[in-house]
């Protein structure tokens, strides 16, 4: 007979705990004249509601800390990640980092896609670190330009910026080609606004996007 009380009870903490507002003092009340072991089950449903509730909430703290750190990267690196997952080229599914190469910073001239010397350093640079890590990852390079002449050529010219990196990387590093991926977004994704020279240098760039 006890457990026939206890029951529907054990049903309202359950709803209470789903809703995130069960209480002691509520039980307490709906239980009212129950006896001491009916009243000590209770209130062991009512620890593990606590417990439950606290793991909730920091699993929901740590949703909100992934959340956060994925809107610290860029658009095209989120893109560059969903193609990779959707080509089965990660094992973890995770994005590492990004790197950008501008004109601004390693000397993409206008209508040009040849690697400088500052280029090739800063790939250098960038080899060594994935060497330093010692991670199985994939790399896509991404090839940027300013919004001077048309998109059909602007597209051509972003991917050969980005292939003479990917080239480099190969060539020089033995980074393997299949776990490299090259894709232009042409003047589609500008950093700037085009609107002064050095803007359009920020936006004449490669971009190197690091997943696993």
């Amino acid at each position: 007979m006890r457990w026939a009380r206890l029951y529907p009870l054990l049903g309202i903490v359950a709803a209470l705990a789903l809703a995130g507002c069960a209480t002691k003092e509520y039980v307490r009340a709906e239980i009212g004249a129950a006896d001491a072991v009916t009243a000590e089950r209770v209130t062991g449903v009512e620890s593990q509601v606590e417990e439950l509730q606290t793991r909730v909430a920091e699993h929901g703290g740590q949703i909100g800390e992934n959340r956060e750190m994925i809107g610290e990267m860029s658009q095209t690196a989120q893109e560059a990640l969903e193609r990779a997952i959707a080509a089965g080229k990660l094992a973890e599914g995770k994005f590492l980092y990004e790197a950008v190469l501008s004109d601004h910073r390693v000397g993409f001239a206008f209508d040009d896609w040849s690697l400088s010397e500052g280029a090739a350093a800063a790939l250098d640079e960038f080899a060594a670190d994935l060497k330093e890590r010692n991670q199985n990852v994939f790399v896509e390079i991404q090839g940027h330009t300013d919004a001077i002449g048309s998109e059909e050529y602007n597209y051509g010219l972003g991917e050969r910026r980005a292939e003479a990196a990917r080239r480099y990387l190969n060539a020089q590093h033995e980074l393997p080609l299949h776990r490299v991926a090259v894709i232009s977004y042409g003047e589609a994704a500008p950093i700037a606004d085009n609107g002064s020279p050095e803007d359009r240098a920020r936006n004449r760039r490669v971009a190197l996007v690091v997943l696993q």
